[in-house]
């Protein structure tokens, strides 16, 4: 029977191949205005979720916090310019990077210790990724490079979920995302403003409850169990796919 984290991580996977669909749906909008719609939506839901269980907003550990908001707005903002500007099956190959990352940062960050033999099924996971996803050669550089940057903070904020497993509920870390990425995406989008039409609110909504869902259940799912046991499940993505 499957662990209640591992469950989390494969519905967190699911509910972020819907989030992919919308941003692509969406490419004709700034990729930083997606990142603060999709902030007010889950600002909105986080404090009231907060709100009603009682739960102090600011949280303990308010380093790793920080650190975990500024790395997952990095991360996720240049994932959504590469959906943007690449075809999707490379944009998402690349975002395959993410557990590789995530558990070579996790041994200087928290000392997890990985087996030979995991690195080789990680490595074989990856390979596998990209072969069914497929990776267009004919494609920019400078993009490739900000799908590789995006997968090593994305690394870096798993690691800071997973710091503050001890400290802080699965709500707040997730709060933390959009009370740093507002205003800096606010601010790029007030100078870079392209006003949403018809049916882009109800998807900009749907952005925003679907990421919501899933950062809420990754986060669970991460401050539950090790990242090397948790992180390779990302590659059910092709499935979903």
């Amino acid at each position: 029977m499957l662990s209640k984290p591992v469950l989390q991580m494969l519905l967190a996977g699911f509910t972020f191949s819907l989030m992919t669909l919308c941003v692509k749906f969406l490419s004709h909008l700034p990729a930083l205005e997606l990142v603060f719609f999709r902030s007010i939506v889950s600002l909105v839901l986080s404090l009231v979720l907060l709100k009603y269980y009682g739960i102090p907003f600011l949280g303990n550990n308010k380093k790793w916090l920080i650190l975990r908001g500024l790395f997952g707005v990095t991360a996720l903002s240049l994932f959504f310019i590469t959906l943007q500007e690449l075809p999707l099956a490379s944009a998402v190959s690349i975002s395959y990077l993410s557990p590789i990352f995530t558990i070579i940062f996790g041994i200087f960050i928290l000392s997890e210790r990985v087996k030979l033999i995991q690195w080789f099924f990680f490595f074989i996971s990856f390979a596998g990724a990209v072969l069914i996803k497929g990776f267009d050669t004919n494609i920019s550089w400078f993009y490739i490079a900000l799908g590789i940057c995006s997968a090593i903070f994305s690394g870096l904020a798993y690691n800071c979920v997973r710091k503050v497993k001890d400290t802080d509920h699965a709500l707040v870390v997730v709060l933390y995302f959009p009370l740093i990425a507002m205003p800096i995406t606010g601010v790029y989008s007030i100078f870079n403003w392209v006003a949403p039409k018809g049916v882009d609110w109800l998807i900009l909504l749907a952005l925003g409850v679907f990421t919501q869902i899933a950062q809420i259940l990754m986060t669970k799912s991460l401050q539950g169990e090790k990242l090397a046991k948790i992180s390779v499940l990302k590659y059910m993505g092709v499935v979903y796919a």
